[in-house]
């Protein structure tokens, strides 16, 4: 007979000391670390353990007994059970305090190399509504929380437009506001959700692999345009005939919509970078303004999901760049070349790298539409592209801005990036901690200048940084 597992333990009345990773908090009970999410320091709580390691153990509050000074009411309905914004009820001045220390304590606990003091985290003027891009998953499986399952309570429409709940990637939360983007985002969303409880539209499975309501993306722009991609899943002929009386009944409603697009997906993930996006109503992209350059924006485009942020970004970037019109710029990871064109007018020439060959494909056009004839543009991986021979084709860069994904630069391209030994590196990161991995690569030929945190993810713990390396001498 199998041994019976012994309770997970109860701790009472346990201070919570600090923020940690992922937007949790830690506390310590008999030596050992606690994992809290959705508490802030300070709170005094009762815990109920649901993982428990050697060395650690993660719970959940199940009894706030006294508030913290620092608590501040929750601007969502859905906080505590919906997993982003973690960190709402933490004051914005003390969210920025710990974005700070964690880019302090990840470049030097990972980095490890000499660091100049680093400069006061730059704020977000919007702490709400600030993003231009949001994603909702159309799933058959609607998430329960605990209370409802307790209460016994049952839905007769078990379908959700929403968001995924951490660890459960086959159930979706509905969510009836969110306050990341601009409020057309929710009556689009509930739109589609009233549309399709009327229509009897069949959400999608992912265990199953079947149901045509699927996903939907929107953006929209400094210039009020809208793009709205909704995945369908089709399975017949019939399918194709719904998905577009749902696409004209947005299209009628909501007049805002200029960029009206749609994508059969038929794989086993929600990733489209590969399938063909079919433009139904209206343009294939929206613009972007900064400054006094426009941005085409694809629906299969980078570009910072905080439009007046990602402009404070990139002027941190051009000014620790410290261009004075004669230098070759090679701008890693280019994306729609937003980077690349913003600092085109500085320099003699910039060439960008990106993997998409739609984003390479939107930064050409990104030049042409302004007027910009010093750039080229390569698609591919860039440990690929950039080699030793590329560099020795196109020339030496005197700066290199590289803007990585989370996980950082392959060691690849650090590795020919020393070779080609350009004066300066900035680099974008939206990871301090391979950042701080990759500087330590690099710290045999470079000295950290500069370090400057942005703070694009108001209520997240996430957070940009940027770093100057200049090569030693």
């Amino acid at each position: 007979m199998a041994k019976s597992k012994k309770p997970l333990p109860i701790y009472e009345n346990v201070t919570i000391a600090d923020c940690a990773a992922e937007g949790k908090c830690v506390a310590r009970v008999d030596d050992k670390v606690v994992f809290v999410p959705f508490v802030v320091p300070g709170d005094i709580v009762d815990l109920q353990v649901r993982k428990k390691r050697k060395s650690y153990c993660e719970a959940e509050v199940i009894r706030l007994v006294k508030p913290s000074e620092l608590r501040q009411a929750p601007m969502c309905r859905h906080f505590g059970v919906c997993g982003g914004c973690k960190w709402q009820i933490l004051p914005y001045a003390e969210q920025l305090k710990m974005k700070q220390q964690q880019v302090f304590d990840q470049l030097t606990r990972i980095g490890k190399v000499s660091l100049p003091p680093i400069s006061p985290i730059l704020g977000s003027a919007k702490t709400s509504r600030y993003r231009n891009k949001m994603e909702f998953e159309c799933c058959n499986k609607r998430w329960l929380t605990r209370e409802e399952i307790a209460s016994g309570i049952t839905y007769s429409d078990m379908n959700a437009i929403g968001l995924h709940i951490t660890g459960a990637f086959d159930k979706v939360l509905p969510i009836e506001e969110c306050l990341l983007m601009d409020d057309l985002n929710n009556k689009i969303r509930n739109a589609v959700r009233d549309y399709a409880a009327t229509t009897g539209m069949t959400y999608f499975d992912i265990r199953e692999q079947h149901g045509l309501l699927r996903d939907i993306m929107m953006r929209n722009s400094n210039t009020g345009e809208w793009m709205v991609l909704v995945q369908f899943h089709f399975e017949s002929p019939e399918d194709k005939t719904r998905a577009e009386g749902l696409l004209d009944h947005l299209s009628n409603s909501f007049p805002a919509i200029t960029s009206l697009v749609y994508v059969d997906n038929q794989k086993c993930n929600d990733t489209f970078g590969d399938l063909e996006v079919v433009t139904y109503k209206g343009k294939d992209h929206i613009i972007e303004t900064m400054e006094d350059l426009q941005f085409k924006v694809g629906p299969k485009s980078f570009y910072q999901t905080n439009t007046e942020q990602a402009h404070v970004l990139y002027s941190v970037a051009r000014r620790l760049a410290g261009l004075t019109g004669q230098e070759l710029v090679y701008d890693l990871y280019t994306g729609t070349g937003t980077i690349a064109n913003f600092v085109a007018r500085q320099c003699r020439q910039v060439i960008g790298i990106e993997y998409v060959p739609e984003a390479i494909e939107d930064a050409k056009v990104n030049s042409r539409i302004n007027g910009i004839d010093n750039t080229l543009f390569f698609a591919g991986d860039m440990k690929d592209i950039l080699t030793d021979a590329f560099i020795s084709r196109h020339g030496r860069p005197d700066v290199i801005i590289t803007d990585p994904p989370r996980a950082g630069m392959h060691p690849d391209v650090t590795q020919t990036i020393l070779r080609a030994h350009p004066h300066r590196i900035v680099y974008v990161s939206c990871n301090p901690a391979t950042q701080a991995r990759d500087l330590a690569d690099l710290d045999s030929d470079y000295i950290v200048k500069a370090v400057q945190p942005v703070d694009m993810f108001p209520h997240t713990p996430h957070v940009e940084n940027v770093v100057l390396l200049e090569e030693r001498t």
